[in-house]
């Protein structure tokens, strides 16, 4: 489904799984000064939308995931993670509840899969779950002068500390992105706004993880699960990493060596002497940083090891440390893409 967007002057389409939406507008990096320093818009429309009505819906969802959702208050937005049995993450959830309705986006091409899982523990709870992603959208707002509540027109945002994230009625998708832009929200491809988020830390799933990934090695027990909650597919490995053990892996900033003239590929192998320690996530060049990526490694790697990203050289920053789960406290190193006016 491609965006009514990708027909604005110099929009570039995206690749692969991003295909659907603009890659870039003509100006990648000046796309991304507006996104951190400014204020800007991105089309990520090509995300999949659940919406579930009803009334147990949140206490529903609280026992399906690894957020405590019982009390989500109306307009709180949230992140949450559906895991296997065990523990694995399989679905990575934003989500807001209008009071009505709980909305939730996730990664393109997966609602489906989502959609079906919902739908086979509905038992006799009064829930009903749809995929209504062919009739509603999703614009991410950033920037220190972005708006700070929901265009009009949108039907919820979903707000942290990266930008908000708006779900707005499809069809309207061009009118709203337009009046955006009349107020100041420049335009901006999903190039900027992956290069920000990469350098904030903020991995994605089915880029920066793997079939096997657990919450803990992508830091992603920070912020979307709960560890004090009641029972949840896939908790007992969860609580298993957390007090006695440390995850296998851990994610890493890769500060990529600027004088290839390439980045690493998703998937490329991340080596360390010569030997294979883990593979290469999300890659980009940043306005400021230059080229710069995600990796998964072992855990035992050494944090001042060289590596090498699909054969480009790289450094690593550390995200999630070695001694991440057993009763330590991750705290991530989150940069902040967001300048206040002036600076």
């Amino acid at each position: 489904m491609d965006s009514p967007l990708l027909a604005r002057l110099g929009a570039v389409p995206g690749q692969g799984t991003d295909a659907g939406v603009a890659a870039h507008y003509g100006d990648p990096y000046a796309e991304q000064r507006a996104l951190a320093r400014a204020a800007g818009q991105v089309d990520r429309s090509h995300q999949g939308i659940v919406r579930i009505t009803g009334p147990d819906r949140l206490s529903w969802l609280h026992s399906l995931t690894t957020q405590d959702l019982e009390h989500l208050q109306p307009g709180t937005s949230a992140q949450a993670l559906v895991l296997s049995p065990q523990g694995h993450i399989e679905h990575h959830l934003t989500l807001a509840d209008d009071g009505t309705a709980l909305w939730a986006h996730v990664e393109p091409g997966t609602a489906a899969a989502l959609l079906d899982f919902l739908q086979s523990m509905r038992f006799l709870l009064r829930v009903e779950p749809a995929e209504v992603t062919g009739d509603f959208a999703v614009l991410t707002l950033m920037g220190p002068a972005r708006p700070a509540a929901a265009p009009e027109g949108a039907v919820i945002g979903m707000a942290d500390s990266f930008g908000m994230d708006v779900v707005v009625p499809r069809d309207r998708l061009p009118e709203i992105s337009a009046a955006l832009e009349h107020d100041g929200t420049a335009m901006a491809g999903l190039d900027a706004y992956e290069a920000l988020r990469i350098a904030a830390h903020r991995p994605r799933l089915g880029l920066d993880t793997d079939h096997r990934t657990l919450p803990h090695e992508v830091g992603w027990i920070e912020t979307a699960v709960r560890l004090d909650k009641g029972c949840y597919r896939g908790q007992e490995t969860v609580a298993r990493v957390h007090n006695l053990g440390h995850p296998p892996r851990r994610l890493v900033f890769l500060h990529l060596d600027g004088s290839e003239d390439r980045l690493p590929g998703q998937g490329d192998p991340v080596t360390s002497e010569g030997t294979q320690v883990g593979f290469t996530g999300s890659a980009a060049r940043h306005f400021e940083l230059g080229p710069v990526g995600l990796g998964l490694i072992k855990r035992t790697v050494p944090v001042d090891a060289a590596l090498r990203a699909g054969g480009v050289p790289a450094a690593q920053e550390v995200i999630v440390p070695p001694d991440a789960g057993a009763n330590v406290t991750i705290t991530l190193k989150r940069r902040s893409v967001l300048a206040r006016p002036g600076d």
